[in-house]
């Protein structure tokens, strides 16, 4: 098998996966009792807690645990808008946003507040001056993805905070979601910040949101303290454990792994230069670890079907996106119809092999000229 959809989900690491087994069965104690189990597990849960609060550089109060990113995202953004509500309805956000962001803004939205979306430069960065003019006495939120995960595109968040940072009444929420484990962060600038534990070879149903100890909000569930006040439900030590040993591996070495992934992403790109018929969408600006391109005249999904029968797999837009519509990411940076409703999605990893990428770059041609010649039969 060769696997090139880590964007969308990556595999669990064996360690990882080793730890979530041993604190499953070896902690049983809920984490919130005063016996002596429940004592141990909240040991355990406050020495994770601690590690990701080492390794984000930020106190470990800030830390709450959730389901994973879009439970971040909807806790960010409708927690904010819900509890400061009295300082403004205006919320400043990209058409780049994954729909976890996109969706509760527009339930917002509905709601009264005034939404503004940022434009964008051609290549697809903030138009930071644009930012600036959108600001008002009313702006209450502003919300940007650190790296779009369609395109790869990484905006400059850390200037963009130190900007609203002079704004008191405003509050910075940045998805991380793609950017964590394969960039160095700085969370300095930023009030809020979410990511999933899966995108960085940890397990499904685990995730974060960074949250500042000055910044408060109405939580999205109710029924009970847990772990703060901002979660309701039983502390999911597993998950949180198993969580923080991802974390600390994929970030032992990001630097390296970013260098080999560039190799890995331009070799790809290379090859795929000489294809008239395709148009490369991903950018210098974004993260070698996507890479987007557009097949002209083939059907994404034609052609991720053709490449699974040699068991290789990419994708089509992210994994969360309305299959049967055009790519909003690419619509939004002003590519064409049959651009944006052709594009396919190639995601690497410091664990893809360059024995892979010459796999894959065989049975591309094969399936690329196979089914050009089909198209122009039909």
């Amino acid at each position: 098998m060769i696997y090139l959809d880590y964007s969308a989900t990556t595999p669990v690491n064996n360690d990882v996966l080793d730890t979530f087994n041993k604190v499953s069965l070896n902690y049983i104690g809920n984490a919130n009792s005063f016996h002596k189990l429940g004592l141990d597990s909240k040991k355990l849960l406050d020495e994770a807690t601690n590690q990701i609060g080492t390794i984000l550089k930020i106190d470990s109060k800030e830390i709450i645990y959730t389901s994973g990113a879009t439970e971040s995202n909807n806790l960010a953004i409708k927690g904010i808008c819900s509890f400061y509500n009295n300082r403004g309805n205006h919320i400043i956000t990209t058409k780049l946003e994954h729909s976890s962001v996109i969706e509760p803004i527009k339930y917002l939205e509905k709601k009264g507040f005034l939404v503004s979306y940022v434009n964008l430069l051609p290549n697809g960065m903030i138009d930071i001056n644009h930012l600036k003019s959108l600001i008002t006495k009313d702006t209450l939120l502003v919300s940007i993805n650190h790296v779009n995960s369609e395109l790869g595109i990484k905006q400059p968040v850390e200037e963009i905070g130190q900007i609203l940072k002079a704004k008191k009444t405003i509050i910075f929420h940045v998805d991380g979601t793609q950017a964590l484990g394969k960039i160095n962060i700085d969370l300095a600038n930023i009030d809020l910040y979410s990511f999933s534990a899966h995108k960085f070879y940890g397990l499904k149903g685990i995730g974060c949101l960074i949250k500042k100890r000055n910044i408060k909000m109405e939580p999205l569930f109710h029924g009970g303290r847990s772990i703060n006040e901002y979660r309701s439900g039983t502390p999911m030590l597993p998950l949180v454990v198993s969580m923080a040993k991802a974390l600390r591996l994929v970030c032992n070495d990001v630097e390296n792994n970013y260098k080999y992934i560039l190799n890995l992403n331009q070799k790809i790109k290379k090859n795929l230069m000489k294809y008239k018929n395709i148009d490369i969408n991903s950018n210098d600006e974004c993260l070698p670890h996507i890479l987007n391109i557009s097949i002209k005249g083939i059907k994404p999904e034609t052609f991720i079907r053709a490449m699974e029968k040699h068991n290789i797999y990419i994708s089509t837009k992210s994994a969360c996106s309305n299959l049967d519509q055009a790519s909003a990411a690419l619509l939004a940076l002003n590519k064409d119809a049959l651009n944006a409703s052709s594009s396919i999605r190639i995601s690497l990893s410091h664990l893809t092999t360059n024995k892979e990428i010459e796999s894959f770059l065989t049975f591309f041609d094969k399936e690329y000229n196979e089914l050009k010649f089909i198209e122009k039969e039909q």
